[in-house]
């Protein structure tokens, strides 16, 4: 008769292969100092269309690698190999991004206690701490320079206690707690994102329709300088070369008594500016309101060309 261990672990198992049946997508979370009200509120939240899976990780790798082997797939092995550390899963069918925004809305905030790693710099800042007078040789064990000013003392530069990765000290903690500092957050971390057998970065999920915009017009003007400049034509550089070469154009009928309709604007201001400066606002600004109409009528000539040819706008 199976022990009691094993019928745990049989049943285990069959919620793991349910689970994997039931889902193609996951979050892979890391979970150092999560405590057991966190886990109840984020249960909660992400309910019904999200599940949250932890266990030892040998234990799942070995319920996801027998499903696979059963299976004939092994199309959730990726994520079996990932399953290093605190971590657990969050199996969902709902929005990744929406789930993350619910899982990261459960983060408390934790005192600095010894022996834990700094996920942060942690710096006490100058100025009144709101301690008396006779609590001075705290600060001075500590090396800390501080004076008295209206009774309270005050720390009179800024002090760095830990940069990340740093481990918390005895000092660095009692320093932190006497300042009454809870300087660390803790809550369920997504580190990855499975989705149907093809695992990224959570940081994928900060990507928007105008982040993708802004790296395909960028991606455009390159190949559009690059075609410009070895004289080798492609879809993003003609409409560039059709307007300069508008430019070109333009250039030699005003240069000569060959003309055409858009370059007969620009030849009547050359001929008769005068007709152009009608309505300039008094005779000292002839010269300015000259020179603006002559660019405004070359500019007028040229959105006229580009107007057919801007595919991209």
């Amino acid at each position: 008769m199976p022990s009691a261990a094993q019928l745990k672990k049989q049943g285990y198992a069959e919620r793991v292969h349910k689970l994997l049946d039931n889902y193609d997508t996951a979050l892979l979370v890391h979970a150092d100092n999560v405590g057991s009200k966190q886990f109840m509120d984020i249960r909660a939240s992400i309910r019904p269309e999200s599940v949250v899976l932890m266990g030892k990780n040998t234990l799942m790798r070995k319920c996801i690698s027998n499903y696979c082997a059963a299976k004939g797939d092994d199309t959730w092995m990726i994520l079996s190999n990932k399953l290093v550390g605190n971590v657990g899963i969050i199996f969902t069918k709902g929005d990744l991004l929406d789930v993350r925004k619910k899982i990261q809305q459960f983060v408390v905030p934790a005192p600095a206690r010894v022996g834990a790693i700094a996920p942060v710099e942690v710096v006490v800042p100058a100025g009144p701490t709101g301690m008396e007078p006779s609590q001075t040789s705290f600060f001075q064990t500590l090396n800390i320079a501080t004076k008295i000013n209206k009774g309270t003392i005050e720390i009179l530069n800024d002090i760095v206690v830990l940069q990340p990765g740093d481990r918390v000290s005895s000092s660095a903690a009692a320093l932190l707690g006497k300042m009454k500092f809870t300087p660390f957050t803790y809550g369920l971390i997504v580190m990855e994102v499975y989705d149907k057998g093809a695992m990224y970065p959570s940081a994928v999920l900060d990507i928007t329709n105008e982040t993708l915009e802004k790296k395909f017009m960028s991606g455009v003007a390159q190949v559009a300088s690059l075609s410009l400049a070895s004289g080798y034509p492609t879809l993003a550089s003609v409409p560039h070369s059709i307007v300069n070469a508008y430019k070109n154009v333009l250039a030699i009928s005003i240069g000569t008594d060959y003309t055409f309709e858009l370059a007969q604007k620009v030849k009547d201001y050359l001929a008769n500016p005068g007709a152009f400066a009608s309505a300039a606002p008094a005779a000292g600004g002839d010269a300015a309101a000259g020179g603006a109409a002559k660019a405004a009528a070359v500019e007028e000539e040229e959105e006229e060309a580009e107007m057919d040819f801007d595919l991209f706008d």
